[in-house]
């Protein structure tokens, strides 16, 4: 063959090659849809699905206002009155989903939190009182039944919320400012979200689906019409949605609900027994860490499941299961998810070699709280106090070690109140007497001593108070 129709049968090859790299993306034709059903794209065939799920959440409470004019002796001369408590009902609005046909709801726990009455109203207007089966402060949710009926109800499928990624389309469903039902749709922002300070369980679904007032409680639903999550709370400066929402995984409602179901009157949650610190970067650093990531053990209790299985301060938790963690707030989810028996594989780094544990699922010891409101005239007056155990040590994220008398309510304008003691407060002094259990400490607030020295802990810090009078 000549020179010249090699060298043309070349170029012509070349050229083939290229256009065949790049008809995919740089050939495609703009055509008008060639029938209706091109053109139609639709989220209406989920939406129809799982909207008969999702309900509204009327709650209602009365509350005790004083109207101050009755407290001037000569008001109460001229126009009489008891004292000015007037009887005041105060209404939240909430979103709920149907998670059993039975009737089983669930919602945020803020949504029903002191009310007196709680009402359902359906998708299809129908309403029914509901009785509170469960609620858990620590997730925000709570668990309602339906009163009254023996109906089978819609009721949403949990989805693994695991298996989400970050840019998965999701739905929100819920009664935003109450006008009704509504549908938002958006993606995953992100996830394992842990800094956003709302429950204890911090590991949230993020979306830019928008929430607003009256969605709390909601579905956060996939494209596969599966619950992914339950919307919580917004990050707003304006009060509106602005396209940062955060709803708790359907893996950690699954747990509420299960507790509900079983009969409980509280949510049933393994202990570990340890208190996790997060890593820093000069932590990660001594560590001979690539980044600062784990939960490293700052101490451990005697006789926990932690323990037991060896793990001692200074060790660093890197995976529940398989399942990498970040932070301490990333090991609470986790190890919160798992039911309670059996055992849990914990991924440990020590020394620099990584090993894994296996440890038991088990619920804290509640030990003998011994509750009671101080009564005696001293500052701590109209405190609720309780003896510190290992089960009330978790739920209220104290040191696993102390040793004292927790402070668990504060009486609206008792002596406690003004004198500044806080819920949270772990009373380890008073007088310079040790304090191990509630009885020590009502016996010390019955003295009747005109100086009080109070040494007390306070979010992981000693303070001493001393109060006159």
């Amino acid at each position: 063959m000549p020179l010249h129709r090699r060298l043309i049968a070349v170029v012509a090859a070349i050229v083939a090659a290229v256009t065949s790299f790049v008809s995919p993306t740089l050939a495609q034709e703009r055509r008008l849809p060639n029938s209706a059903n091109e053109l139609r794209m639709s989220y209406a065939p989920i939406v129809q699905r799982v909207a008969p799920a999702v309900v509204n959440v009327y709650a209602a409470k009365t509350v005790q206002n004083r109207n101050p004019l009755f407290e001037d002796p000569l008001f109460r001369r001229f126009f009489g009155g008891p004292g000015g408590m007037q009887p005041q009902q105060q209404r939240s609005l909430g979103s709920g989903v149907i998670v059993d046909s039975a009737g089983l709801i669930v919602t945020n726990n803020h949504v029903i939190e002191g009310a007196d009455e709680v009402k359902v109203s359906l998708a299809d207007k129908r309403e029914f009182e509901a009785e509170v089966v469960l609620k858990d402060s620590r997730t925000d949710l709570a668990v309602l039944r339906l009163k009254g009926t023996r109906e089978r109800f819609p009721a949403l499928d949990f989805g693994n919320s695991d298996e989400l990624q970050v840019g998965d389309v999701v739905l929100a469903l819920g009664n935003p400012f109450g006008v009704g039902q509504t549908v938002t749709h958006g993606i995953v922002s992100a996830l394992a979200r842990t800094q956003v300070g709302i429950t204890d369980y911090q590991f949230f679904i993020q979306t830019d689906a928008a929430i607003n007032p009256g969605n709390s409680g909601g579905a956060l639903v996939d494209l596969s019409g599966k619950l992914a999550g339950i919307n919580t709370a917004i990050f707003s400066r304006s009060g509106g949605s602005q396209g940062i929402g955060f709803a708790i995984p359907a893996n950690m409602v699954r747990v509420v609900v299960a507790s509900a179901k079983g009969g409980g009157s509280a949510v049933q949650r393994p202990w570990l027994g340890a208190r996790l610190q997060p890593v820093t970067p000069e932590i990660a650093e001594s560590m001979g860490l690539k980044r600062p990531a784990g939960a490293l053990v700052a101490s451990v209790t005697a006789g926990s499941p932690a323990a037991k299985v060896g793990l001692k301060a200074g060790d660093l938790i890197v995976s529940v299961d398989g399942q990498a963690v970040d932070d301490p707030s990333a090991f609470d989810y986790r190890f919160a998810t798992k039911p309670v028996g059996g055992t849990s594989q914990l991924g440990v780094l020590r020394a620099g070699k990584e090993t894994n544990v296996a440890v038991a699922l088990q619920t804290a010891p509640e030990g003998l709280r011994d509750e009671m409101v101080l009564q005696s005239r001293s500052p701590l007056q109209g405190a609720k106090i309780a003896n510190i155990g290992p089960a009330l040590a978790e739920q209220l994220k104290l040191d696993p070690g102390v040793q004292g008398v927790v402070v668990l309510d504060i009486a609206a304008g008792s002596s406690a109140q003004q004198f500044g003691f806080q819920p949270g407060d772990v009373v380890l002094a008073v007088n310079n007497e040790k304090i191990e259990k509630t009885q020590d400490l009502d016996r010390v607030t019955k003295t009747g001593s005109r100086v009080w020295r109070f040494n007390i802990l306070r979010g992981g810090q000693q303070i001493s108070a001393v109060f006159s009078g």
